[in-house]
């Protein structure tokens, strides 16, 4: 039994019918798909390596305390893998309709809180693993981790040692709650002796308290209501889902040439990407869209847990900035002032801090956290970079991965990244009823990152007389500007 981190907890806390809170992927293989059984014996071999996929969530009786892990003992591996195929031709648009189907439901907290599905009847001989995993069991860099550890990185590994797995005995409600009188008793004692370490240190305790103290009023400006966008209000309980495509290679170049992190380039490409999207709504542009930018405050000894350590930034994307140079710099300079205003470091804190909050004020901030003026925040914008060489699973080549995100507040647009072996990846979720044009943004995130790679491309030599300009770069026509509905 192990309790559950206070962020874990707070995502399942802020979960609802109409707010799924589980990420994932799409992660599409070389053909042909392998037996279905011989999927199901590799994930079964992995399964000791990731002892949360077999354990459940059992809440504490009249929520004293957060809830714990305890192993499943009814745990039946044929739940969580299933198998479907694609309705003919089995492209691009069934796999992406297949997924938002898949991404609306929630899974079942009576079980392991993931699923994964097999999907076959892809065009050209391939099929795609589709996964979804509950935000409370890993953050984005967890999930990568946990990739690495249920793909293999050669084409034939060697087979695991069997499993020998069995379910300790549950904890009945009467030790639930001991546990958790006991632990309410000891957190004075926690904190005293935290304290008492800080002192000991006060160097670091000053610095800790002036980072967190300056990201605390960078906090502040997020709670004012936002300017209006049909990006934002009501969301249903149904998902779309789309991608978009770019190279690493690209983004490379772009940062010789104009600067920044590889961050700064892919937000530039996205800000891009909602230009296009209001445009086509027949919105105005001249205006910021205020995003979360989830980060990472996973210690470099703490690769291999599986939960999350995440704290967040709100970025601005200048949408109003028609040059694409010009956009990419004021993300830059925004985003190195917004690493210096520490809101990171403050939201860490204030993490830390809720611990040793009441289990029952916990969930109570968690809702009203996630429940923000409906326009204080746009969208969201995560980026997690992935392994940089080739997986495997049963055999076959993991060709491409798609992330997967959820909605949240009052956000009907969220922009997932990911990079595998040299490729980066879009995932865009959208509100079904309210968010049927996200394949407008991605067309445009793609023409945002080929508008900048065209750009920093070096001067070449003029062409022949009559010869015709090389359009393999060319990014796709831009549509016209309509009315939203």
């Amino acid at each position: 039994m192990q309790r559950m981190s206070a962020q874990d907890a707070s995502f399942l806390h802020v979960e609802s019918d109409d707010r799924p809170m589980h990420v994932g992927g799409v992660s599409i293989f070389e053909g042909p798909p392998p037996p279905f059984a011989e999927v199901m014996a590799m994930i079964e071999g992995k399964l000791a390596l990731v002892p949360r996929y077999r354990q459940i969530v059992r809440f504490v009786p009249f929520a004293l305390a957060r809830p714990v892990w305890v192993d499943d003992p009814h745990f039946n591996l044929g739940y969580h893998v299933r198998r479907t195929a694609l309705p003919a031709p089995g492209g691009d648009r069934e796999l992406r309709t297949l997924v938002g189907r898949v991404m609306s439901q929630n899974l079942d907290r009576a079980k392991p809180l993931w699923e994964m599905w097999v999907a076959e009847g892809l065009a050209e001989g391939r099929w795609a693993l589709i996964s979804k995993v509950h935000h409370a069991m890993v953050d984005g860099v967890a999930g990568t981790d946990l990739m690495t550890v249920l793909l293999d990185t050669e084409r034939n590994p060697e087979p695991l040692p069997p499993d020998s797995w069995m379910a300790e005995p549950a904890p009945g409600s009467a030790r639930l709650l001991a546990d958790a009188i006991r632990e309410r008793g000891l957190n004075p004692f926690i904190a005293a002796e935290q304290l008492v370490g800080a002192f000991r240190a006060p160097r670091q305790l000053a610095s800790v308290l002036a980072d967190t103290s300056r990201g605390l009023a960078g906090f502040a400006g997020v709670a004012r209501r936002g300017e209006s966008s049909s990006l934002n209000g009501p969301l249903g309980p149904h998902r779309r889902w789309d991608w978009a495509r770019g190279r690493l290679s690209d983004v490379r170049l772009v940062r010789q040439s104009f600067g920044g992190t590889v961050n700064d380039v892919v937000l530039a490409a996205i800000t891009h990407g909602f230009r296009e999207l209001l445009e086509s709504r027949g919105e105005p542009v001249d205006r910021v869209l205020r995003t979360l930018v989830p980060v990472s405050v996973r210690r470099p000894g703490e690769r291999g847990t599986y939960n999350n350590r995440v704290s967040a930034m709100f970025a601005e994307l200048p949408v109003g900035i028609e040059g694409p140079v010009e956009r990419l710099e004021s993300i830059r300079t925004q985003m190195a002032g917004l690493k210096e205003s520490k809101q990171a470091v403050a939201g860490e804190t204030l993490t830390s801090l809720s611990g040793f909050a009441p289990p029952m004020l916990l969930a109570l901030g968690a809702r009203v956290a996630s429940r923000l003026p409906q326009h204080a925040l746009n969208t969201g914008t995560t980026n997690v970079p992935g392994p940089q060489f080739p997986l495997y699973l049963a055999g076959r080549r993991l060709i491409e991965s798609f992330p997967y995100i959820p909605l949240f507040a009052s956000v009907r647009v969220a922009v997932a990244i990911f990079s595998y072996d040299g490729a980066l990846s879009f995932g865009v979720s959208g509100d079904y009823d309210t968010a049927p044009d996200i394949e407008v943004l991605c067309r445009g995130i793609e023409r945002g990152l080929s508008e900048l790679v065209a750009l920093a491309q070096p001067p070449a030599a003029g062409p022949e007389p009559g010869a015709q300009p090389d359009a393999r770069r060319a990014a796709p026509p831009k549509p016209k500007p309509t009315q939203a509905s």
